[in-house]
């Protein structure tokens, strides 16, 4: 059972940067290290997703995000609910492919 499927969030991050220099290749590999390291994984080559308990905790992802947007390229930021992340099909080839793992949030009482 999954704990209020409206509230909690995932924080996708789509973006494009040039690589047409060593320069550019550099930044792009950086900024997709960072994100990783901010517990990004990757849905897609360019497209990065976190799951966050909270507006709260999203929000402050969102800031290290912004804080780490490299000189060049297009970046996109945008927050859906776990429920809406739960109606993703997705495909690979024809074939359906399995969700990312969906961490459950615990409520302490």
């Amino acid at each position: 059972m999954r704990l209020n499927e409206y509230r909690i969030l995932w924080v996708m991050v789509l973006f494009d940067f040039p690589t047409d220099t060593k320069v550019e290749r550099k930044a792009a590999q950086k900024f997709r290290k960072e994100l990783q390291e901010d517990g990004f994984s990757m849905f897609q080559f360019s497209i990065y997703v976190r799951h966050c308990a909270s507006r709260e905790n999203a929000d402050v992802h969102i800031r290290r995000v912004k804080g780490k947007l490299p000189v060049k390229g297009h970046v996109c930021i945008m927050t859906i609910t776990d429920k809406q992340f739960g109606m993703i099909e997705i495909f690979y080839a024809r074939k359906e492919q399995q969700k990312p793992n969906t961490p459950q949030q615990l409520e302490l009482f």
